[in-house]
This record gives C-alpha cells, structure tokens and sequence, in this order.
C-alpha cells in the first residue's frame, strides 16, 4: 500500500510520519506539504501514485479539494488530528503518528 502523508510546510509532521514507515514492509510512503511554502509540495503526481493520503488537519484536506477538486473525489483521505506543535522526529509525535496510523492499517488488511 501506498501512503502519503501530508502537512502544512513538509518540515516537521509529514516528514516525521514517513521517516517512521520509510521500514515498514507494509507500506510504501512518501510526504510533502499543501503549502506554497511546502519543502516538497503536494502534486497530481503524488496524488495519483498513492491508495491512501494521510493528513495532519482538516484544513489540510479542505485545501486538497480547492487544489486538486477532481482528483479528491477519488481519493481514500483520512484525517490524522495531529496539531502543529512538535519538531520532527520528538517522541511524542511519534507516538501519535504510530497511534492514529496502526488502526488504518489493520483495517486494511482485514478487507
């Protein structure tokens, strides 16, 4: 399975999130950010190339459907709820990236 996962600047969370997984024999994964300001910015490309996009907010996926409107209807977008507050890598993000993601991928495997 493919995961994207996206925040606001692809500095610290997304970033985060795929370094987590980058191991993971379940997944592929890749981040990038919704941002103008975006490290790596969200593309069509990236989009089209993932079967699950992971965002940290809802105003994360609100911009995917101003960006990308007729791609999103498509899209299997599952909002993560992990705020702004943590640099890459802390501990405490990793946890909640571990907690809010773990449940999404055994309900994968079990369909």
């Amino acid at each position: 399975m493919r995961l994207l996962f996206l925040c606001s600047r692809n500095q610290w969370r997304s970033p985060t999130a795929e370094k987590v997984y980058q191991n993971d024999p379940r997944v592929e994964v890749r981040s990038a950010g919704v941002s103008a300001a975006a490290r790596c910015r969200v593309s069509e490309k990236l989009l089209l190339w993932a079967d699950f996009v992971l965002v940290m907010e809802h105003e994360h996926k609100q911009r995917l459907r101003e960006q990308f409107p007729e791609l999103v209807r498509d899209l299997r977008i599952e909002v993560l709820d992990i705020p702004d507050d943590y640099e890459f890598m802390n501990p405490e993000l990793v946890a909640l990236i571990r907690e809010r993601v773990e449940p999404l991928l055994a309900g994968e495997g079990s369909s």
